[in-house]
């Protein structure tokens, strides 16, 4: 489609200038043209990090969201995680492949070298080495830039990149120089702006990663907007906050080109423990599978 044409359904669906069932419709139009990508966990109510999934469950979490995406991002190759992208590429999906890292040595070893299995085999078209390490500050740049090295070198010609906030990629330069694509989370919900000016922020957060990797692709690697919860200052999550910020995030990345993996394809009752009742919140499809955008 032409720039024109997602220019003018955005000025026909700006904020304030458009119905909830208007919105909703735009949402089902989305999905069937197929989004770019949404963020993966394939966890079910009961299960977080820690529960060992089966090929069983991939599936089955899977087909929900196969025929809406062009991609999924997973966020780890342990637990049976490693086992996502063999089953994506079979619904027709590319896979960003996600290498958790964190403080535990020996289980940072485990994601790597499942990693590079997944990437041999053929079936990770991007890496992700690092989920923002930096931003919890569990370990150095050059801690981090080391496995960024050898994930590069156990899997030539996959391109490989680090996950973190937009602005991190501005504070560490050695690992924006290290990495093949950027992948900027950019949250203005985290960041407490209010969601009739999300999108400016929004597009600024973006801007700031690309002008420190000069040449680079940079990738959307998270956004989203939650409909229940608690509010972050003064952003707000509702259903209609949310439905408006998924549109016009999918119109702007669309116009300009950009690869945009929404977070997140499922309600997770898990992120709670971390995120407070907000967390819980940020799947276009419910805990159950169903959708909550898309009418």
């Amino acid at each position: 489609m032409s720039g024109n044409y997602y220019r003018n359904r955005a000025n026909l669906l700006h904020v304030g200038k458009s119905s909830i069932k208007e919105m909703q419709a735009e949402v089902s139009r989305l999905l069937a043209d197929k989004i770019h990508g949404l963020s993966f966990s394939p966890y079910i109510s009961g299960q977080g990090p820690g529960t060992q999934i089966t090929e069983e469950q991939i599936h089955q979490r899977l087909q929900l969201m196969a025929p809406y995406v062009k991609w999924v991002r997973t966020f780890s190759c342990t637990e049976g995680n490693e086992l996502i992208p063999k089953i994506a590429a079979e619904y027709g999906l590319k896979t960003l492949v996600g290498v958790w890292l964190e403080s535990d040595l020996e289980n940072n070893e485990k994601e790597l070298a499942n990693a590079i299995k997944v990437a041999q085999a053929g079936h990770a078209d991007l890496l992700a080495v690092g989920n923002e390490v930096l931003l919890r500050e569990e370990m150095s740049q050059d801690q981090l830039i080391d496995y960024i090295q050898r994930v590069k070198q156990g899997a030539p010609g996959v391109p490989v990149g680090y996950v973190d906030a937009y602005f991190l990629f501005e504070d560490n330069q050695k690992v924006t120089d290290a990495c093949d694509v950027i992948f900027a989370n950019c949250y203005p919900f985290w960041e407490g702006y209010p969601a009739e000016h999300a999108m400016v922020y929004m597009k600024d957060m973006y801007r700031r990663a690309q002008k420190v990797a000069p040449g680079k692709q940079v990738i959307i690697s998270e956004t989203g907007w939650p409909d229940q919860g608690s509010a972050e200052r003064a952003a707000v999550p509702s259903y209609e906050n949310a439905i408006r910020y998924f549109v016009d995030s999918y119109h702007w990345t669309q116009e300009e080109g950009i690869d945009l993996f929404y977070f997140s394809s499922f309600d997770e009752d898990w992120k709670v423990a971390d995120e407070g009742d907000v967390g819980a919140y940020w799947g276009i499809l419910d805990k159950d599978g169903n959708h909550k955008y898309a009418k």
